[in-house]
């Protein structure tokens, strides 16, 4: 029995749909945010010890550094949020389709790219 199967599959080629990357990205945005709470508790940890560890920690936050991990953790944590919701939705029994599903996954990516902005500005 010879069976006709890919040699080697090259995988740049293959196109996943919207909604393929919306799932993955619910799911990398989950993992980020659980490490980003990590810094966020450790700064927290240190601001409360005394006024001087306090102005380190705030100091520490106005940096560059400080600011990226915060935008950082406010996107995963905004697209983890949106794409909750949309799954949420789709539990209801809403946007099963594959049109439905594809419009609010491309409408969910598109709201989080809004958010993910405006939180940049508000930070910086």
């Amino acid at each position: 029995m010879k069976k006709q199967r890919p040699v080697n599959l090259d995988l740049t080629t293959i196109q996943m749909p919207t909604t393929a990357k919306a799932s993955i990205l619910h799911r990398i945005t989950g993992v980020a945010f659980f490490f980003a709470l990590v810094f966020v508790i450790v700064v927290w940890a240190i601001s409360l010890q005394s006024p001087e560890s306090f102005a380190f920690a705030k100091s520490l936050m106005n940096g560059v550094i400080g600011k990226v991990i915060v935008i950082g953790s406010l996107a995963a944590l905004s697209y983890h949020i949106i794409g909750g919701l949309r799954h949420l939705i789709m539990d209801m029994g809403y946007w099963e389709e594959l049109e439905s599903g594809n419009l609010s996954a491309k409408i969910a990516i598109a709201i989080w790219l809004v958010t993910v902005v405006l939180a940049g500005v508000w930070i910086w």
